[in-house]
């Protein structure tokens, strides 16, 4: 049974570029409320960032779906782009091209993952460090010292009273 195959991927990749395309307007936006520290603006985003997540994923179920068929089909199964390259011209149609921009699409998205991730465990550093003074009075106590008193030290054994 003859396969349309350059639909089917074209379907495919115009609907992952769209997600994709959302899921950076996405990251951006919550960059920018990170920045800020808009917590209510962080929160509205969280349906969003849902909805993102729920398209990737049926993204990814077709993905496998297509290449279940392929396999089917004596296809390569192994990836889209061995599959777009390994079909006739006429049923690959502008897929390789397309899958290629989809996989800069994706290294893109992990670069603005990696830099919110940055961003958030940077100030998580920054608040612990502030809660470090606020609790010590901004006087740090060094860890070890000659005048160190023995009722300070935490020795049970050796204690001389």
């Amino acid at each position: 049974m003859p396969s349309s195959w350059d639909v089917e991927l074209a379907e495919f990749l115009t609907d992952l570029s769209v997600v994709q395309s959302q899921s950076l307007e996405m990251l951006s936006k919550k960059r920018e409320l990170l920045v800020s520290a808009d917590v209510e603006g962080l929160a509205a985003l969280a349906g969003q960032e849902e909805q993102i997540i729920e398209r990737l994923q049926e993204c990814l179920d077709r993905r496998r779906s297509l290449l279940e068929r392929a396999a089917a089909e004596g296809l390569p199964d192994d990836s889209l782009k061995s599959l777009a390259t390994a079909l006739p011209g006429h049923q690959a149609g502008d897929a390789p091209e397309r899958i290629r921009e989809a996989s800069a699409r994706a290294r893109l998205l992990q670069h603005h993952s990696l830099t919110n991730w940055v961003l958030v465990q940077r100030t998580m550093i920054h608040l612990s460090q502030m809660l470090e003074i606020i609790a010590t009075g901004g006087r740090l106590k060094p860890t070890y010292s000659k005048e160190e008193d023995a009722h300070a030290c935490g020795a049970l054994v050796d204690h001389v009273v």
